[in-house]
């Protein structure tokens, strides 16, 4: 049988300081850095490897959701953070996704990854 201690999940970034100032100072991540990588410590208890890989490309799916109680509380304080939201036909003038399931925002690190506020 496959046994293992822990698991976490990971992405890659071109630029480690632009994603350590994005994580830790615009988004107010706890972020230790190691080895050259970052791990972004969350407020759950779980961690996340950010690594640089020279020829990143942007992942073209959610790679991390941020739980939030007010979607547009959430969209309102990260916009005034210099944050900038996808826009999409089917969203909001605000950038919400309100069609169907939770409501849900999605916007991009400096790497272009693709990150989402959520209010479940």
């Amino acid at each position: 049988m496959f046994t293992f201690t822990r698991a976490f999940s990971g992405f890659s970034v071109d630029d480690i300081p632009a994603a350590r100032a994005f994580y830790a100072d615009t988004l107010g991540v706890r972020v230790t850095e190691a080895n050259g990588m970052l791990t972004l410590h969350l407020p759950d208890g779980r961690e996340t490897l950010v690594y640089p890989k020279p020829d990143h490309r942007p992942a073209e799916y959610t790679t991390l959701n941020f739980v939030v109680e007010d979607v547009e509380a959430a969209v309102d304080q990260l916009t005034a953070l210099g944050v900038r939201f996808e826009r999409y036909p089917e969203l909001d003038e605000k950038g919400v996704f309100r069609a169907e399931g939770p409501p849900i925002a999605w916007f991009r690190d400096p790497a272009g990854n693709v990150l989402s506020v959520i209010q479940v």
